[in-house]
């Protein structure tokens, strides 16, 4: 196969997986990981395996966060197992059902707070703070996953040029 279309299917992939690290419907850093992968024993391309074995690292430590710093943001903000519940609901039906670009967002900060007003009704200051713990566990799980992507992506466009 053509050594640039290799480069062009690997670039495609880096970028979706930079996409996909907020978009849930996207498997985010294995699509930018298969992108590396394809770039690297696809063009028989001088990059070191080094950082081949640092971006599977960080992936796996990717996936791991990405159920761990959700559960503890919930909890260290008074969340319980009602508004993860919630969460994950909220998520598909906001991602199916919301029509805007972030509908995914918005439905799963709404199904914390249901959630969680549907445990105890009488207590919106608590639903409102196992919110902002799902705000601040997305923004933290996004936030390492699009470094980790970017990274991914700089090395291949430096490794490039």
């Amino acid at each position: 196969m053509d050594t640039t279309l290799i480069e062009i299917v690997s670039i495609i992939l880096l970028v979706l997986g930079i996409l996909g690290t907020f978009l849930p419907v996207l498997p985010g850093l294995l699509l930018s990981l298969a992108g590396l992968l394809i770039y690297k024993f696809g063009t028989d391309a001088p990059l070191s395996m080094v950082y081949i074995w640092i971006f599977v690292f960080l992936t796996i430590l990717s996936t791991v966060l990405n159920y761990v710093i959700p559960a503890r943001t919930n909890r260290k903000y008074g969340g319980t197992r009602w508004g993860s519940l919630g969460s994950v609901v909220g998520t598909f039906v906001g991602l199916f059902f919301i029509p805007v670009p972030f509908g995914f967002l918005i439905g799963m900060f709404l199904g914390v707070f249901i959630g969680e007003l549907l445990h105890d009704a009488s207590d919106k200051k608590k639903a409102w703070n196992s919110t902002k713990g799902a705000l601040i566990g997305f923004l933290y799980g996004t936030g390492f996953n699009f470094i980790v992507g970017l990274a991914m992506f700089l090395v291949v466009l430096i490794d490039l040029f």
